[in-house]
């Protein structure tokens, strides 16, 4: 058992906030506190492996194919030690669709488990690996440094530029010359014969490269012709490339059903097309090959989101409130998952934000604490003074070190609780609806608006009806349009759902006499 003490708490950076991951809700507070690096992945986001402070390597989830390493194919909501990974120190992880997982260590080993039925794992073999195994082959000489996965292949980047491949292989995606599937470690030699590589990513069927001039290599090649070279970053969605430029420029291509090309429209792009980010300069482009969203992070610390976004397709590049791209995927993803492995930033420096943020429910020097369904919420005093008129006039009236609470529930309490701290929310549209009523309840204005702009990218055909109440019943007048608006321009699919059969008779009279006068029941 790991003792925590005051003084270990200073050491540590920062918290790695896995929070928003559903996976990880039944977890304790010690325990989350102790996570290090984590990832989440599989068909609907229900698995998860993450690292503590000392090193340890926990899995949880539904364990398909074994994609847990944990050597058998049970379920477990209870975190698992995987003993042959503790103190390995893991430096880069990708997933695949199967799922199957590969990891690089610091000492560059290659380990890989999961499922394996297209050689994915490496060993020449087709059977799901249920621990964790050394790939061996050709790499045993080899320092790898950065591995990625496709839907069903794999690839890994040496410390000497070299790229080797292995597994599926129907698009010619692991670089062998054939489409035979590949069952051990491979060097892709032909287009990266003499070439260094400094960076790796993989969609669904396809493999990137970027070299040390700049140039990206795969199914199409991006290479801008400038003096210095380019020190470009690229992401892989399920069917799109993102590339990154060392002046801040973001380029896309490739499939675009759902706008996560960021053009505007929806059409495909066989070539890198220059995304149009309104002159701001992006230090991180960010895609999953398991979804077709897109996301990237400018210069000042904005998060821009676009492509599939809980259903609904945003074509143009769009400003959230998030802080890091990896809240577009854990809140707007399908499956919402890690796109990268999460970790611990190593910069000792603390902004007042981020010390804030690090603080929240944190028993350690809190003097407040919340109890709200029986569980607790440890707060600052002075700092809810500080941000909240509600909680200015409630504490200068009491000095209880306890306040029972009845009126909302534990995770919207929580969620307010937590934007006072960090100016954000990471809740989904439904969850939202309650934090909605709190804004309103509590006067909080910039609340309400943040609130609005959550149900707004999340509406969908099954819930429009049940937002639209929510802003009939809290006087959110934008929200109630907007709403409406959808309803009416959805209105066959929205009128079969339980929700508008379970609708309030006032609302649903209102809402066919203003739906009427829209000219929706014309034929």
């Amino acid at each position: 058992q790991l003792v925590i003490t005051p003084s270990y708490y200073r050491e540590l950076s920062s918290m790695l906030d896995v929070g928003k991951w559903p996976v990880f809700a039944l977890l304790p507070p010690e325990e989350l506190r102790l996570i290090r690096q984590a990832c989440v992945f599989g068909s609907a986001a229900n698995e998860a492996l993450y690292v503590t402070v000392n090193d340890e390597v926990f899995a949880l989830g539904t364990n398909c194919s074994g994609c847990l390493g944990l050597g058998d194919v049970q379920s477990t909501i209870e975190p698992r030690r995987i003993d042959v990974l503790c103190g390995k120190k893991i430096v880069s992880l990708s997933y695949g669709t199967g799922p199957h997982v590969v990891i690089t260590t610091t000492d560059g080993e290659v380990f890989a488990w999961g499922h394996n039925g297209y050689s994915q794992l490496g060993n020449g073999t087709t059977n799901h690996g249920l621990t964790p195994a050394l790939v061996s082959t050709n790499l045993l000489s080899k320092r790898v440094t950065e591995v990625a996965c496709g839907s069903h292949h794999t690839i890994a980047l040496t410390i000497d530029g070299e790229v080797f491949a292995w597994g599926y292989n129907n698009s010619g995606q692991v670089g062998s010359g054939s489409t035979a599937n590949q069952p051990t470690p491979r060097r892709v030699s032909s287009c990266l014969q003499n070439k260094v590589v400094v960076n790796i990513a993989c969609g669904q069927l396809c493999s990137m490269a970027v070299l040390d001039n700049g140039e990206v290599m795969g199914p199409v090649t991006l290479h801008e012709q400038q003096p210095n070279p380019l020190r470009t970053q690229v992401a892989c969605g399920y069917a799109h490339t993102l590339a990154l430029t060392d002046e801040g420029m973001v380029y896309a291509w490739g499939a675009n059903s759902y706008g996560q090309l960021g053009t505007g429209n929806k059409s495909n792009q066989a070539l890198p097309t220059l995304i149009n980010t309104d002159k701001e300069r992006m230090v991180e482009v960010a895609a999953c090959h398991t979804s077709h969203t897109s996301a990237a992070k400018t210069q000042s610390g904005q998060v821009l989101m676009w492509g599939q976004c809980r259903g609904q397709a945003v074509a143009s590049t769009h400003l959230t409130h998030f802080s890091s791209t990896d809240d577009v995927f854990a809140c707007f993803a399908t499956p919402a998952v890690t796109w990268h492995l999460l970790s611990v930033d190593g910069d000792d420096y603390l902004t007042v934000a981020q010390s804030l943020k690090r603080e929240f429910d944190s028993p350690e020097i809190s003097d407040l604490k919340f109890l709200v369904d029986g569980k607790c919420i440890h707060v600052h005093k002075a700092l809810l003074k500080i941000r909240c008129e509600h909680f200015r006039a409630l504490l200068n009236e009491t000095d209880e070190d306890a306040i029972e609470i009845h009126q909302f529930s534990y995770l919207v309490y929580r969620a307010f609780l937590e934007y006072l701290y960090t100016d954000t929310i990471n809740l989904p549209p439904e969850d939202a609806v309650g934090l909605l009523d709190l804004a309103t309840y509590y006067r909080e204005t910039r609340l309400k608006r943040l609130c609005q702009e959550t149900i707004k990218r999340g509406i969908t055909e099954e819930n429009a009806i049940t937002l639209l109440s929510a802003a009939v019943k809290y006087e959110a007048r934008d929200l109630e349009e907007f709403c409406f608006k959808f309803c009416v321009n959805h209105l066959t699919a929205v009128t079969q759902t339980q929700a508008f059969a379970d609708m309030d008779h006032d609302l649903l009279k209102n809402f066919i006499s203003k739906a009427s006068r829209y000219g929706a029941f014309k034929n």
